[in-house]
């Protein structure tokens, strides 16, 4: 027994040493493991340096679009100056300077024929030649501004055509003569050219070279010529030929000459034709006349200030049609010149005022061709009288200078002083040439001293006012926002304003959110409120893949599709508008007719099939009622009275009114009678509470379609219509069908979220306010919206921001017209869509390469502002919203 009870014992402290030694073997350790605490340090390490990366990398994105735009405002600089006085070799005044494109020779023309060459940099002479003009003396002179043709005039009443031109030939070393002699700067000549040495064993080759044509008669008495201008164009098979010349009893003779080149026999045909303008009283001192390349327009400038158009479109009836003083009080007109493209005239004077003028149409001009000269730009003035001018070959550049010596370099467009050299010349500026590349600047004073400037001007036509301002272009009646940047002529002025492409991004997101923000938040309140659990778990994912759809197949189907649909049912679709709201709600009257039991039994998927159903009868009813719709209010037409030409704007305005008009006649209505007809409609059964419910919101609706109808009559009857503001002439690509597509890419991200939001807010809530009585729909919108509505205004910040950059949608689908109207069935263009439109053509650090990173920049800062709005804004929504 004894031993029993030891065996006993024994086994119950093994049992408890086993039940102590498995206590101690699964006890946790109170210390965090090393593992888990470098893990977690890792994790926080990662986290804070990806997002100071992040930050970083916005920053430095935001810091390369600053570095690439900046050049764009630094304005031109001086990168070489030569200040030299040439021998006095040549005789006679000079007529004109001109220098090659490379910046390595100059050339001057003097009035004894002698054509001087000298070495750009330095000075040096090279051969000159002396032309043969004949005995009588030069008396007027002029040369076109590109092709160096020349034209003399003659005191016997003849003029004579010439040539300047710079051949440039590349060589190899081997062809390089040997006794060349150095000049500075790495230059060699042969006294007759300048040899440039250039990368892989070339040499550049420049030499001037000058011919006389024929001369003949352009008098009619013989007088001498004081004023000439000269126009050469056509093609190679039928080069034309015209000039006007002016004598001196103020006879003015047009002279054109077309030829003919027959291909086969290589025979030239010419034909002359002359007329004499209308003649005029004893003119003043003559400082010019202008004629156009086609030879359709003459001005006749005087120094007293007053300037002549004559208009010549008619050849054998030519007429004086406006008169205009460009000096007005007591200055004098001292220096005039077009500049490329003959539309944009510069007028110097003696008070050193320099203006640019050019014609517009102007219906009250009473001239023949319904123009009228205005002066769209007026630039800084010079100290003294402008004495010299010089246009671009290429852009609205030009040299002016002065009595006093100075010269500068500006632009016409941007009404800009480009480049100040400095003052070089001792004396007066006689005579200024710029170089056909614009970077290189010739003048001459009176005294044979030269300078020569090597300037840099890559941006001249870029200022802030250029870009975000009203600019007056040629061939416009008055300034405007506008952004062309390409062009088929070579004369064409590129038009940088970003206006029309911020707008237009304003224009496709406002748009695009009208359509996209009721339907998504709806859609998120009856599926985070309404809907069965298991419709929600379907329907939720769907919504969260349409995000996924590429926003390319979006545009490709809005353009291809989606648009010609639109543009064969205009008005089918104007009254789905209508439709589809008044299809779901008169199926939300209808279902309450439905008994108790027959709606909990149809509740869930096939309830949510019959809202398709009820969407597929709106559908239906716009697409049948469509031609009806627009017989009876557009009459019979819809594009026609868009273009105005029919009916008043009382249509479109009762469609805008609508929706207004129904919210106050609403709530005007449960004002008065909303409690005593909530408790009438409690008090009966269901089939009845629904029928008197019906009753109601019909009522409602007529009074609402009355008082809209009756306003929109009073404001047609005002003056008030809507074509020409909202609504317009209809293009196929428009506002419109951009709405629909980018609000596909839209709702789907606004949905999501929106719809999260909402779900996030606690039950407690929602069952407190239907334990206190409430509807489920005023709970959702007392309570839940309010509630998330900091998740709300996120969502739809989110949304703002896809639309505001989306891209390819807008490209497709836009019609991609840089214009400001808020036309709804017009198109437009976005900053997004013009930069992947134009980045491909753009010249690398060009003017328009470096307003693409400028409208990067801007639509970076847009985002920037918003977001940061948006964010403040919906902190204030959740503060409020902690305190429910």
């Amino acid at each position: 027994m004894a031993e029993q009870t030891r065996l006993a014992e024994a086994t119950a402290l093994r049992r408890r040493a086993g039940r102590s030694a498995a206590v101690t073997a699964y006890s946790r350790p109170k210390a965090t493991p090393r593992r888990v605490v470098w893990v977690d340090r890792a994790a926080d390490w990662t986290i804070s340096v990806g997002g100071l990366t992040v930050i970083l990398a916005v920053f430095g994105i935001m810091a390369f679009l600053v570095q690439v735009v900046v050049p764009l405002f630094s304005g031109g600089s001086v990168l070489a100056a030569h200040r030299y006085t040439l021998p006095a070799t040549a005789s006679g005044r000079l007529l004109t300077a001109a220098t090659d494109e490379y910046g390595s020779l100059g050339v001057e023309i003097t009035s004894s024929g002698d054509v001087q060459t000298f070495h750009l940099p330095t000075g040096r002479l090279l051969a000159g030649l002396s032309l043969n003009l004949g005995a009588a003396p030069v008396t007027a002179f002029a040369r076109t501004l590109r092709g160096g043709h020349l034209i003399f005039g003659f005191a016997d009443g003849s003029v004579r055509f010439g040539r300047l031109s710079f051949r440039t030939d590349l060589l190899g070393e081997a062809d390089v003569p040997a006794d060349l002699e150095a000049i500075a700067g790495g230059d060699r000549t042969d006294g007759r050219a300048v040899y440039s040495a250039l990368p892989d064993a070339q040499v550049r080759r420049v030499a001037s070279e000058v011919e006389l044509l024929e001369s003949q008669p352009a008098s009619p008495a013989g007088l001498p010529i004081v004023a000439v201008d000269y126009r050469v164009g056509g093609s190679v098979e039928r080069p034309s030929r015209a000039f006007v010349t002016v004598d001196a009893a103020g006879t003015v003779v047009l002279t054109k000459s077309e030829s003919r080149l027959n291909l086969l026999t290589r025979e030239l045909t010419t034909q002359t034709r002359e007329t004499r303008l209308p003649a005029l009283e004893p003119l003043g001192s003559i400082v010019g006349v202008l004629l156009t390349e086609p030879g359709d327009q003459v001005y006749l400038a005087e120094r007293e200030g007053r300037l002549r158009r004559f208009d010549v479109r008619d050849f054998a009836n030519p007429a004086l049609v406006e008169t205009r003083d460009v000096a007005p009080g007591d200055a004098e007109l001292t220096s005039l010149g077009f500049l490329i493209g003959e539309q944009s005239l510069v007028v110097g004077t003696s008070r050193g005022e320099v203006d640019v003028w050019f014609r517009v149409e102007d219906p009250d001009a009473g001239t023949s061709d319904g123009r009228a000269l205005a002066r769209s730009h007026r630039l800084e003035p010079h100290r003294a009288a402008v004495t010299a001018f010089a246009a671009s070959e290429r852009s609205k550049l030009f040299v002016t200078g002065d009595a006093s010596g100075e010269v500068w370099l500006r632009h016409s467009t941007s009404e800009r002083v480009v480049v100040r050299p400095g003052d070089l010349l001792a004396r007066g500026a006689l005579a200024a040439s710029l170089s056909p590349r614009d970077d290189g600047i010739l003048a001459f004073d009176d005294a044979r001293g030269v300078a020569h400037w090597r300037v840099s001007a890559a941006h001249p036509e870029t200022t802030l006012r250029t870009i975000f301002g009203k600019v007056w272009y040629e061939g416009y009646p008055e300034p405007t926002y506008t952004w062309q940047s390409s062009s088929g002529t070579d004369v064409f002025e590129p038009k940088f304003s970003l206006v029309p492409l911020v707008f237009g991004t304003f224009k496709a997101t406002l748009y695009s959110l009208l359509f996209a923000v009721p339907i998504a938040l709806l859609a998120a309140v009856y599926t985070s409120e309404f809907v069965h659990p298991n419709v929600r778990a379907t329907v939720k994912p769907v919504m969260e893949m349409m995000a996924s759809l590429p926003s390319v197949v979006l545009g490709f189907i809005a353009a291809l599709v989606l648009a010609p649909v639109v543009e064969t049912w205009l008005a089918a679709v104007l009254l789905l508008f209508l439709a589809l709201p008044l299809s779901l709600l008169a199926g939300a009257y209808l279902w309450q007719l439905l008994p108790q039991d027959t709606a909990l039994r149809l509740d869930g998927l096939p309830k949510f099939a019959l809202v398709f159903v009820a969407i597929g009868l709106g559908v239906a009813a716009a697409v049948g009622l469509g031609p009806a719709f627009e017989r009876v209010f557009f009459g019979g037409d819809l594009r026609a009275w868009l273009d105005g030409a029919l009916g008043t704007g009382t249509p479109f305005l009762f469609l805008l009114l609508l929706l207004p008009s129904f919210a106050g006649v609403s709530a005007l209505a449960s004002r008065v009678l909303g409690a005593r007809l909530t408790e009438r409609i409690r008090a009966l059964d269901r089939s009845r509470g629904g029928l008197l419910d019906g009753a109601r919101w019909l009522a409602v609706l007529a009074a609402s379609a009355g008082l809209a109808w009756g306003v929109a009559a009073a404001l047609a009857a005002l003056g008030v219509d809507p074509r020409g503001g909202p609504v317009g002439t209809y293009v196929q690509r428009n506002t419109l069908v951009v709405g629909f597509a980018m609000g596909f890419a839209v709702i789907p991200i606004i949905y999501t979220i929106a719809e999260d939001a909402m779900s996030a807010v606690p039950s407690s809530l929602r069952a407190a306010s239907l334990a206190c009585g409430a509807t489920p729909w005023q709970a959702a919108v007392s309570v839940i919206i309010p509630t998330a509505m900091s998740g709300i205004f996120a969502a739809i910040m989110v949304g703002m921001g896809r639309a505001v950059g989306e891209t390819m949608i807008v490209v497709m689908a836009a019609g991609n017209t840089p214009i400001l109207d808020w036309n709804l069935f017009n198109g437009l263009r976005a900053l997004s869509a013009n930069i992947a439109v134009e980045l491909p053509e753009a010249v690398k650090d060009g003017s328009l390469y470096r307003l693409l990173f400028l409208a990067a920049l801007v639509l970076f800062a847009m985002t920037f502002v918003v977001n940061t709005l948006a964010e403040l804004v919906r902190l204030r929504f959740r503060r409020r919203a902690a305190q429910l």
